[in-house]
């Protein structure tokens, strides 16, 4: 595996809302700074404490023990729970101080549970303990394929880290994704699968969560020369019938898309490259700078797909496809879950939510991998979606 997993979306990032729950020391810089968008910046300014970093910095460790010392850590809550694909941990601007060491760890639970809550969970290594370089980038690919909601950061013995980030496939709970949601959203799955051209900025961000605020939150192309025009194709996060569309310019005043159209595909049953397959849900429409723009579609068969092209070029703070997804298709990803949830958290979710008790929720996950919708009893699937 190479460093391709750093263009999947940053699973403990601020942008999709993750959040650095804990600390067991932070003496120097905060451990916010660890999830910050953007690359860390230079500082060249002393605080009462010493010099100020743009990242997480513990003081020097003075344990009398033997063997290995002990080791500060951090854990983040995933603003996605979801399958972790490699880690970075970027120590940029820390020369003498950096970690000589660094491991990870995580670990999936239910609801939201404190500090030391988590303290107790089970924990499971992501990356053992590794050396790693100051004022450098550090990519560790991850083989796991568990869905995990936490992760932990270990720094043996100490120092300081810029940036942590966590890239993989976000895999969002199923049960909250009943009724109409926005079929386009990176944080339930969504994906983009082919763009033209992303020479300013990368065509996820108009998947992201939240409202754009710059436009460099959004997609950007460069300035078209030529007869054709820009289009993106977003793999849906599941197959759904589609309600309603958004397509949103905020932030684009002398550069957003001239008009937009929108269409949708099922790729369970044709093929992407085949044009006479794809049908209209957004006519082509003007665009105007700096606005949201709202549209109900047909009421049409469910797609898997859409592309939405752009005239000629111009960028697009958000796209939002709101609609339901399919039966099948909601049952298939209940399934999908299960599978790939850790064993502790499975036997508690079947236990306290799917009708089942203890010893059977055990049985059950020591079937897995369930695969098939009909390895798993219909009536734990409907009393995990609430029907």
């Amino acid at each position: 595996m190479t460093d391709d997993f750093t263009r999947l979306p940053d699973l403990a990032g601020r942008a999709l809302a993750g959040s650095v729950v804990y600390a067991n020391d932070e003496m120097f810089a905060e451990r916010e700074n660890l999830i910050k968008p953007g690359p860390a910046e230079a500082r060249h300014e002393f605080g009462p404490k010493g010099k100020i970093y743009d990242g997480w910095e513990t003081r020097r460790r003075r344990d009398d023990v033997s063997g290995d010392p002990p080791a500060d850590y951090a854990v983040v809550r995933l603003g996605v729970p979801g399958i972790v694909r490699g880690v970075v941990v970027d120590t940029a601007w820390f020369t003498g101080n950096f970690p000589p060491y660094a491991s990870v760890e995580a670990t999936g639970v239910e609801g939201y549970r404190s500090p030391t809550e988590l303290a107790k969970a089970d924990w499971v290594t992501l990356v053992p303990k590794s050396a790693i370089d100051g004022d450098t980038a550090n990519l560790f690919p991850v083989d796991d394929p568990r869905r995990f909601t936490h992760v932990r950061l270990s720094i043996h013995p100490d120092g300081g880290v810029a940036r942590f980030r966590v890239h993989g496939d976000p895999l969002p709970d199923p049960r909250l994704l009943t009724g109409t949601v926005d079929l386009a959203a990176l944080e339930y799955g969504a994906d983009v699968v082919d763009c033209s051209n992303a020479f300013y900025s990368s065509p996820l961000n108009i998947l992201r969560p939240g409202r754009a605020q710059t436009m460099g939150d959004g997609w950007e192309n460069a300035r078209r020369r030529d007869d054709g025009n820009d289009h993106v194709t977003v793999r849906l996060a599941a197959r759904g019938t589609v309600r309603r569309v958004e397509i949103d310019t905020s932030c684009f005043v002398g550069n957003a898309a001239g008009w937009a159209a929108l269409s949708g595909i099922d790729a369970e049953t044709y093929d992407l490259d085949d044009a006479g397959a794809w049908v209209e849900l957004v006519p082509r429409t003007r665009m105007q700078p700096d606005t949201r723009h709202f549209f109900r579609t047909p009421q049409g068969q469910p797609v898997t797909h859409v592309r939405l092209d752009v005239y000629p070029d111009g960028g697009l703070a958000r796209l939002r496809v709101d609609g339901e997804i399919a039966t099948e298709s909601l049952v298939a990803a209940v399934v999908h879950w299960l599978d790939r949830m850790p064993e502790q958290q499975a036997v508690e979710v079947l236990s306290a939510e799917g009708g089942l008790s203890p010893a059977e929720a055990g049985e059950l996950v020591g079937r897995r991998p369930f695969g098939d919708p009909s390895a798993v009893p219909s009536s734990v699937v409907s009393a995990l979606l609430g029907t």
